[in-house]
């Protein structure tokens, strides 16, 4: 049963792995026996300490994820690192909070630009080397506002649903290939994105009392959600949303 679970001689390309979820990710993946390559706009040196402390190999890319051309570049460094690409996980992503009556087209493009296109064409870019070299596994990082449309983040909202979306249409066309790809959707984790909900006296109690776990999520927790994602154990998955949220959507 352990080998269901064994990344080891796997490369994975991890998007925003520097803190938060994706560093999390990133280090499960490490663990699990995966050698790391992480793509983002910011220095992941704690992460890459962490990954070269489990053993595994690491590499970082330096990319503007909202930036379509860039992206094809990323998958050829990955492969140029390592020399194959086993696993993609889309975590990179952002959020602008604002009432939708006063949200600019400036913050709704930067928003469906990187949690959404960068993710559809970063993919594309990777399922490209996968189809031609017997398959691979794509986890994207979903929402709970997948399913729900959330208070004054109309354009993460929309973006997520698209995430949604997406995961089930690029399972229709790749999983007869040996590409699976599945969506892992967070509820409230205590990261960078979420510091202002955080902070707020009003919001916080709101968000804590609804949740049957009793606690805000910790990046860890997304750790074995990932491994199985991305290993053997979830070779017949396809086009699963798999909400990692303390119970949130139960209640």
């Amino acid at each position: 049963m352990h080998n269901l679970f064994d990344l080891s001689g796997r490369t994975a390309l991890v998007t925003g792995a520097n803190t938060g979820l994706g560093q999390a990710i990133a280090i499960a993946l490490a663990e699990a026996g995966a050698d790391i390559v992480a793509a983002g706009r910011s220095d992941p040196a704690d992460t890459a300490a962490r990954v070269r402390a489990a053993g595994r190999r690491f590499h970082a890319v330096q990319a503007d994820l909202s930036q379509q051309d860039q992206l094809p570049g990323v998958v050829e460094q990955a492969l140029a690192a390592f020399g194959r690409l086993d696993i993609l996980v889309n975590n990179a992503g952002i959020i602008r909070r604002a009432d939708a009556i006063d949200v600019t087209e400036a913050d709704w493009d930067a928003v469906l630009d990187t949690n959404l296109k960068s993710l559809f064409f970063l993919s594309q870019a990777a399922a490209r080397h996968m189809l031609a070299n017997g398959g691979g596994k794509i986890i994207n990082v979903a929402s709970l506002l997948s399913f729900q449309g959330g208070v004054r983040v109309p354009a993460y909202a929309a973006s997520k649903s698209g995430v949604a979306g997406l995961t089930h249409a690029l399972a229709n066309e790749w999983a007869a290939r040996g590409v699976n790809v599945n969506a892992i959707a967070p509820g409230y984790f205590s990261t960078n994105n979420t510091a202002a909900l955080r902070a707020d006296p009003e919001r916080e109690p709101q968000i804590l009392a609804r949740i049957p776990a009793g606690r805000w999520g910790q990046p860890g927790d997304l750790a074995g959600a990932a491994v199985f994602l991305a290993s053997a154990a979830s070779d017949y998955v396809h086009g699963v949303l798999l909400p990692v949220d303390g119970g949130w959507l139960a209640r």
